[in-house]
């Protein structure tokens, strides 16, 4: 039965899953960028990236592979698709990652405006959904066809999975850095009460790996 699953999820020390003032230039707000050290240095980060000889073992790298293993489609907010604020001026901007994303399956982005499917090599299709979280959710589960389906963030779509009761489990990546502003993921949440609770949960040097199950 597919699940919702949000993994490889980075936050700070405070709670923030993205710095402040978010741009081009800085996709993921400034000091940003340090919530994911422990992403890229992995094996899987570095395949992904197209170097098949690089890239470490250990818990970080387990925990990047599990986050691919069984993910029949995704669901991304908008910001992570692109930094295309409005309505699309032209069909340019075919998401970061290039000719050849990673995701290998279909990908429901969330916008308030309409666009044509968007076919890449490697099998991925993004489908530009535009009725709400409900119909991205119900469209990922029915293409990943009994796979799961992974929520890539950001933290504003992640919230307003959680607060829709639609998530069944979340890894977090605890990075040791403060950000002291930006997005916070937990603000307002009460986990607890949503029937979450931790599973799993594993240091390394460069982050604390938390699994919350939901019961």
């Amino acid at each position: 039965m597919s699940e919702l699953k949000v993994n490889c999820f980075a936050v700070s020390l405070d709670g923030f899953g993205a710095g402040p003032n978010q741009s081009l230039q800085n996709p993921m707000g400034e000091g940003g960028g340090g919530l994911h050290q422990w992403f890229r240095g992995t094996r899987t980060f570095q395949r992904m990236m197209g170097d098949e000889s690089k890239g470490t073992d250990g818990p970080d790298e387990d925990f990047a592979a599990r986050g691919f293993e069984n993910v029949g489609a995704w669901i991304l907010g908008r910001n992570m698709f692109g930094p295309v604020r409005g309505p699309w001026p032209d069909d340019e901007w075919k998401g970061w990652w290039g000719d050849e994303p990673p995701y290998h399956v279909p990908v429901f982005v969330l916008t308030h405006y309409p666009r044509a499917p968007l076919e890449m090599k490697g099998g991925t299709t993004f489908y530009f959904v535009t009725d709400g979280i409900e119909s991205a959710y119900a469209q990922a589960i029915r293409a990943a066809n009994g796979k799961d389906v992974r929520l890539g963030g950001g933290v504003a779509t992640v919230r307003e999975f959680l607060q829709a009761g639609l998530v069944d489990e979340m890894h977090l990546a605890i990075s040791p850095v403060l950000l002291g502003s930006g997005e916070s993921l937990f603000a307002g949440l009460d986990l607890h009460t949503m029937g979450f609770r931790c599973v799993e949960h594993v240091p390394t040097q460069l982050a604390t790996h938390v699994v919350l199950r939901k019961k």
